[in-house]
């Protein structure tokens, strides 16, 4: 609801159950994405991100576990939906289709830090912390196999 002193609008309990089941959704798709491209990626240059995009996959199954374990604790249902999964013959393609997910994964778990914390879920923005950590890991993979920097988004997570 939002106060009329000026100050941010606080979200309710079922409203961050919500936008966790969100969270969980995109992490579906990240699980279904890194195992689609690691097997999928064609060409000598390309195997050992193909590893590497292994061992994301099993990383985004814990992510989607301890997601789900906090929307259990906060009283909701977890989801069974995911976001669409972008597929492509070519490898760059993969990786920016990738990178493009794990942009959009971090300003929203950001933002979930503060939604946590001004609900007082300090435990629940903890867990979100430890994923986001990773995340922004598999980010700068990402990145570094694509020859680019790694994108600010800073400003999207503040607009949220």
């Amino acid at each position: 609801m939002a106060q009329s002193n000026g100050q941010s609008r606080q979200l309710s309990r079922q409203q961050l159950i919500d936008a966790l089941n969100e969270d969980l959704s995109r992490e579906y798709q990240a699980i279904i994405a890194y195992i689609n491209y690691s097997q999928t990626i064609k060409g000598a240059q390309w195997m050992h991100i193909a590893k590497e995009l292994e061992v994301h996959a099993g990383e985004e199954v814990a992510h989607a576990l301890i997601i789900a374990k906090q929307i259990d604790y906060l009283g909701g249902k977890p989801t069974v939906q995911m976001k669409p999964v972008r597929t492509s013959d070519k490898p760059e393609e993969m990786l920016r289709f990738d990178l493009e997910n794990e942009n959009e994964t971090i300003a929203n778990y950001r933002v979930r830090v503060r939604q946590c914390e001004e609900l007082g879920e300090y435990a629940v923005a903890e867990h979100v912390r430890q994923i986001l950590v990773q995340e922004q890991e598999h980010q700068s993979d990402l990145a570094d196999a694509l020859g680019i920097e790694v994108p600010d988004v800073t400003t999207t997570a503040q607009r949220a």
